[in-house]
């Protein structure tokens, strides 16, 4: 069987695990489901111009449904603020 590795921030798979907790599988569920899904929509040119463009600033940012991603950041002169869950699951 061969392998892919996602490396996730904290805040990204606590978003995943929780989704997965609350639908009673494993968060490899909802990955799997969600590659799943992208790939029945590969041949879409939104699709491809989206994961580009996703993985370009992936290292810079956190997605809109991370945990954190709406915190305050150290460049606007506030402490970081997390633990806020994700609004989007």
């Amino acid at each position: 069987m061969s392998v892919i590795k996602l490396h996730l921030e904290q805040s990204e798979y606590d978003a995943i695990a929780r989704y997965a907790v609350a639908l009673n599988v494993k968060p490899e569920a909802v990955a799997y489901a969600a590659l799943n899904r992208l790939m029945l929509q590969a041949s879409k040119q939104e699709v491809r111009d989206d994961i580009v463009n996703t993985w370009a600033w992936h290292q810079e940012n956190l997605p809109l449904w991370s945990d954190s991603a709406r915190s305050v950041h150290a460049y606007e002169g506030k402490h970081d603020d997390y633990g806020a869950p994700s609004g989007y699951v």
